[in-house]
C-alpha cells in the first residue's frame, strides 16, 4: 500500500511504500534564520514526518543535504550531529546547490525504514 503524508496539489511531503518512507526536500519556515536555525527547523520537520509515518530518526537510511554555500558545512553539521542518532547514522551526501529561494540556507531529503 502507498501512503501519502501532507499531500498537496503538486507533491506530498512524504510517501511510504514497501516498508520505506521517502521524505521530500524540507526547507525552513523562517527564511530569516541563520544556517543553524534553518538546519534545526528542517530536522524538526523531518522528525515530525518520520513520526507521522510511524518511524523515527534511528531508522533513517539516507539523508541528502543541499547547501547553497558550502562554507555553511561545519555550522550545519554542528546541528545535524547533535540531532542524528549516533548509534544509527544514515548514509549521507552533502552538496553545494542553488536552492529555489535565495533566502534558504539548507534543504534536506531523507529515506527511512518503517
Amino acid at each position: 500500500m502507498i501512503m501519502r503524508y501532507q499531500k498537496g496539489s503538486r507533491m506530498s511531503q512524504a510517501v511510504s511504500h514497501g516498508g520505506l518512507v521517502y521524505i521530500a526536500g524540507q526547507v525552513a519556515e523562517n527564511r530569516d534564520a541563520g544556517i543553524e536555525g534553518q538546519t534545526q527547523d528542517v530536522l524538526d520537520k523531518i522528525g515530525s514526518l518520520l513520526k507521522e509515518a510511524g518511524t523515527d530518526k534511528s531508522r533513517l537510511l539516507a539523508v541528502n543535504v543541499f547547501l547553497p554555500a558550502i562554507i555553511d558545512f561545519d555550522a550545519m553539521n554542528s546541528i545535524y550531529d547533535a540531532w542524528i542518532d549516533p548509534a544509527n547514522p544514515p548514509a549521507r551526501a552533502c552538496v553545494e546547490a542553488r536552492l529555489a529561494d535565495p533566502d534558504l540556507r539548507v534543504e534536506m531529503t531523507a529515506i527511512a525504514a518503517i
